[in-house]
């Protein structure tokens, strides 16, 4: 509606200027009429053409100076449109009312371009703050693979502080920058990093007369580890289920068995091989009772007690607990917070409950050999509280570090399979994870992310 009006008002200045113009070379034309005229008669004091030349020069004048002003100012006003320089202003005065109200409908044109541009702007920074907040990672750049945009989850996912190009996340992995240059319209594809597992999505689209591909990214890492989990209580649920009803009654009929065979049976060699067969079948059934009850413990995980907790405090507790078994196994353990302040919102017993299974294989792992150590330290990583338990034990080679966290895995020959699944189990209650990385016989870390 504003630009409607004020379209309204440069037609009526065009027509207001038409009617000045027609009407002065209508007085121009008007004087040089009479000017012959009186030339034509002759009889005329000498001063009158003279008189009438100067009113005509200085008419000729007034509108060759008022066309050239207006073409001066028109020339202004769409130069001004076509740089969008709309801090001009055209001065009103001097040239007439209709020539005000041009310079008026010029100032008005010029003060709705600035509106709508800084209505724009607002939009953009609108924009550019959604895309900036929202939990999905957006890259996008050109042919050339320059990148125009990148929001804060996309650095967040990828680890780095700012992108100019595409290559230069061949620091983070070559093969993300392969498979991000290689995606059409529409193409989808999943890379797995050392922390996350994404899911790339790509469309492409057109600015003038280049091409540029927006790609959004998504971590399912924790949407999958979700599902996995759920799949082994499931499965934990019905195997402990039915070995205990299975179990339970052998063990309670063994037990009763070896009690008549001690009150009743009389003493010989048969009864005695009897009662020592009864009664192995009577441990080894408590035993795996005791046993399938310790994997039930992942589908009862309790859910966590929140609070702000100092983590330089939660190391110290750690560390005077397990500090003698360190000391048994000439293990050095270091602990390292930084800054000393550092805290995080979690429950503090499900924490420290992880980091004691942690140090403890750390522990085994690094004992035996020559100047072990295991560190425990905890730092600021983009935004995240990251906890780590490092130790230069033997390693974890690259088949079994992919399944360390599955359930029953172990690579202990005395191990239960229990320990770091659990840890996951409460890094997942907590909204985080934990990760794990090795360099056989040079360093192995375990990595929690709240």
């Amino acid at each position: 509606m504003a630009f409607k009006g004020v379209l309204h008002r440069l037609a009526q200045g065009a027509r207001a200027f038409r009617t000045r113009i027609v009407l002065r070379v209508a007085f121009l034309g008007t004087t040089l009429w009479l000017l012959f005229y009186v030339i034509a008669k002759g009889t005329y004091h000498l001063a009158v053409p003279i008189v009438f030349g100067f009113v005509l020069l200085y008419q000729l004048y007034a509108l060759i100076y008022y066309v050239e002003r207006t073409n001066r100012d028109l020339t202004r006003f769409l130069n001004a449109i076509r740089y969008a320089d709309f801090s001009q202003t055209f001065v009103t005065g001097g040239l007439g009312s209709s020539f005000d109200e041009l310079k008026t409908a010029f100032n008005e044109v010029l003060d709705a371009f600035r509106q709508a541009r800084a209505e724009k702007e607002e939009q953009a920074r609108y924009l550019q703050t959604v895309v900036q907040h929202i939990g999905v990672g957006l890259i996008v750049f050109d042919n050339a693979g320059e990148v125009s945009l990148i929001n804060n989850a996309a650095k967040r996912l990828l680890g780095v502080p700012r992108l100019g190009h595409i290559a230069d996340l061949n620091r983070v992995t070559p093969i993300l920058t392969t498979t991000l240059q290689s995606l059409g319209p529409g193409g989808r594809d999943l890379v797995s990093l050392e922390e996350v597992r994404l899911a790339l999505h790509a469309s492409v689209f057109q600015i003038g007369d280049r091409k540029h591909t927006l790609v959004a990214l998504h971590d399912i890492g924790p949407d999958l580890d979700e599902k996995e989990m759920e799949a082994w209580q499931n499965l934990i649920r019905v195997l402990t289920h039915e070995i205990m009803n299975s179990i339970t009654p052998i063990a309670s009929l063994a037990a009763t068995a070896d009690g008549m065979l001690k009150d009743d049976a009389p003493d010989s060699e048969t009864t005695e091989d009897i009662r020592t067969a009864v009664s192995t079948i009577q441990r080894r059934s408590e035993g795996l009772l005791h046993f399938v009850e310790a994997y039930r413990d992942l589908t009862r995980v309790p859910a966590p007690s929140f609070e702000i907790v100092s983590i330089a405090e939660l190391f110290a507790r750690v560390e005077q607990l397990m500090r003698p078994q360190f000391a048994e196994s000439a293990v050095e353990l270091h602990t390292e917070v930084n800054p000393p302040s550092l805290e995080l919102t979690a429950d503090p017993e499900q924490v420290e409950q992880i980091l004691i299974n942690l140090l403890r294989n750390a522990r085994e792992a690094a004992a035996g050999r020559a100047g072990a150590r295991v560190d425990l330290t905890a730092h600021l990583a983009h935004d995240k509280v990251v906890v780590e338990v490092a130790d230069n034990g033997p390693g974890i080679v690259e088949e079994a570090l992919g399944k360390v966290f599955i359930p029953f895995f172990t690579t202990k020959p005395d191990g239960s399979g229990i320990g770091l699944s659990l840890c996951r189990q409460i890094m997942r209650l907590h909204r985080g994870s934990i990760s794990a990385r090795s360099e056989p016989g040079v360093r192995t870390v375990f990595a929690l992310r709240f």
